[in-house]
């Protein structure tokens, strides 16, 4: 069999095409006896394979050129396996403990083979809706995010190095399109692929499509995120891209990755935290009201923004003489003015994960691709009644964000919706 240009894997091809790889076969030990297959793609685009043999494991993940869940009705381009790769290597490379480890990459094929995340490691997203606390979620989230972040930013490279991989990750365009139109677009206007909990949020869908100062603040997010190149961005860090148990949080999946703005990453992960928030009174049960986790989901959500502050610009202070050509030690030359400088840097940090977060929080309502948080409740009219609190409080987070100095001011607005 040969390998030499893409063709979808199966579990038979699968096996042939790792023992055609030593990068692979040497992890199981090249052992293909009592060899475990098994697809678990859940997500909307890829193929993903775990192989579990007696002498060692990996996953396998292939992008397909169209995305899974809708069919080959809507291209997708496969190239977007490279720029996951590359992604996985760099933020790997910044931040070993919180990013699994590459084994193989396969161009032609679309194809990763990286580190198996073994039980019992669970995708975020599903124990939040489970009630499991991960005490240090915060402080692993934010140590992934001040480093990726801090390091792939003008504060920490020159502007030539910048230049060039921000060139390089502008041949992700066909993702970065695909969070245009679902993210800053389509829930604004009529679209095919919306829906929402019909028929109980008919208006505050219609509302959203009507408010025309949500439009002008979502313009704004939106050119952003098309034209500032701010650092290497996973672009898609919601809770369904992180594995946890409650001592390991993984960061995985960064096909959508470029250079955009910071904000993007921390409100993606924030909004989602703010959803599973509003999600737990559809999950409340006898004898579970969920306040405890309530509590905990909001000391998450401030320490993960304040122990990112406290991070990043930590980074900042130990590389303030360094290659990076953002603010140059010559002109920046005291400490009052670097600390304004800093200050100026960090709050618009924080108004933009307001108002990334709350895009992100309003298309998971009203646009094409829903969370489990809210579809798992099977009562249509307390699922709703969840999804109202969330998207009102993501309307005034988007358009009144400058209002909020501090993520406490947050909390208290979630705490008064």
């Amino acid at each position: 069999m040969s390998f030499s240009e893409f063709r979808p894997l199966d579990e038979n091809s699968l096996i042939e095409y790792i023992k055609a790889t030593p990068s692979l076969s040497s992890k199981i030990g090249h052992n293909y006896d009592g060899l475990k297959i098994k697809e678990v793609g859940d997500g909307n685009l890829n193929f993903v394979y775990i192989i579990v043999g007696p002498s060692g494991s990996f996953v396998i993940k292939q992008a397909l050129p169209y995305i899974r869940c809708i069919g080959e009705s809507w291209p997708m381009t496969k190239e977007r396996a490279y720029f996951e790769a590359v992604a996985l290597k760099q933020h790997g490379g910044l931040c070993p403990e919180h990013v699994p480890e590459v084994y193989h990459f396969d161009r032609t094929m679309s194809l990763i083979g990286m580190r198996y995340l073994e039980p019992p490691h669970i995708i975020l997203r599903k124990g939040l809706i489970a009630g499991i606390e991960y005490p240090l979620l915060a402080e692993h989230m934010s140590e992934y995010m001040a480093k990726t972040l801090f390091c792939t930013s003008l504060l920490y490279q020159s502007t030539t190095e910048h230049k060039r991989a921000v060139a390089e990750f502008c041949g992700n365009v066909e993702l970065c399109r695909l969070t245009e139109q679902v993210v800053f677009s389509d829930p604004y206007k009529v679209s095919e692929y919306n829906r929402w909990t019909s028929p109980y949020l008919d208006r505050d869908a219609e509302t959203v499509r009507e408010d025309n100062l949500l439009k002008i603040e979502v313009a704004e997010l939106k050119s952003k995120f098309c034209e500032r190149a701010q650092a290497l961005i996973h672009g898609d860090l919601h809770t369904g891209s992180v594995m946890v148990t409650p001592d390991s949080t993984q960061v995985i999946d960064p096909e959508f990755a470029f250079y955009g703005p910071m904000g993007f990453d921390i409100g993606a992960f924030v909004g989602n935290l703010i959803l599973a928030f509003f999600a737990q009174d559809g999950h409340a049960g006898q004898g579970n009201d969920r306040k405890s986790y309530k509590e905990w989901i909001l000391k998450t959500i401030e320490d993960t923004w304040n122990l990112f502050h406290q991070k990043f610009t930590a980074l900042w202070d130990e590389h303030k003489n360094g290659s990076g050509e953002a603010y140059l030690p010559a002109i920046y030359n005291n400490p009052e003015l670097q600390k304004l400088i800093q200050e100026k840097y960090m709050k618009e940090l924080f108004h933009d994960t307001l108002g990334f977060g709350a895009a992100k929080m309003i298309r998971r309502i009203v646009g094409v691709a829903h969370v489990e948080d809210f579809e798992s409740i099977k009562e249509a009219n307390i699922r709703a009644d969840c999804e109202r609190r969330a998207l009102e409080l993501g309307k005034t987070l988007l358009k009144r964000r400058r209002e909020f100095v501090s993520i406490s001011e947050v909390i208290s607005a979630m705490k008064h919706v």
